[in-house]
């Protein structure tokens, strides 16, 4: 038995993604704590030549929302990238995990091989759906992820671990 590509998309997107919201639940509760302007966070990067947490939680969706669509075969979800608060990134996050949910399985898993075509340095670059997903999407989202805990991080936020794996679904 193979594995099924939905079974290896999906769910990881649906966890991480809720691990994030729930990040950003605990920024909100730190920036209210230390009486700071939780724009402050938002704003926050890594390297000055890095994206803002904003921008990472934008791209970490980007990255979910996109390839469940391209693995899907159909037309990827347009967001404005307009946030500018915690609740907007959390509603872009519950948006993005709604999508992702309602993704057809079978459409992902029939799919498997099929290539698909996707922008990368100014070019056209055509993959096999599982190297796309594999060697693309996959890593993509997961840098995204992990900038977005470790500006939270940098900014003294109590986060670990634990936050960022979660509980993996039984």
């Amino acid at each position: 038995m193979s594995t099924r590509l939905s079974d290896v998309s999906l769910p990881i997107f649906v966890q991480m993604l809720t691990n994030l919201s729930a990040m950003l639940d605990k920024a909100a509760e730190f920036a209210a704590a230390k009486k700071i302007d939780p724009k402050v966070l938002l704003d926050s990067r890594l390297a000055p030549d890095m994206f803002s947490l904003t921008r990472q939680v934008q791209l970490a969706t980007d990255f979910a929302k996109g390839p469940t669509a391209r693995l899907s075969g159909i037309e990827i979800p347009k967001y404005p990238d307009t946030e500018t608060t915690i609740e907007e990134l959390k509603q872009r996050i519950a948006t993005t995990i709604a999508f992702v949910r309602s993704a057809d399985t079978k459409a992902i898993d029939d799919r498997a091989d099929v290539e698909i075509t996707v922008p990368l340095a100014g070019q056209q670059v055509a993959f096999k759906s599982r190297v796309y997903f594999t060697y693309m999407a996959l890593p993509n989202f997961f840098f995204h992820v992990t900038t977005a805990y470790n500006i939270l991080r940098e900014n003294g936020m109590d986060i670990g671990k634990r936050d960022f794996v979660g509980r993996p679904p039984v």
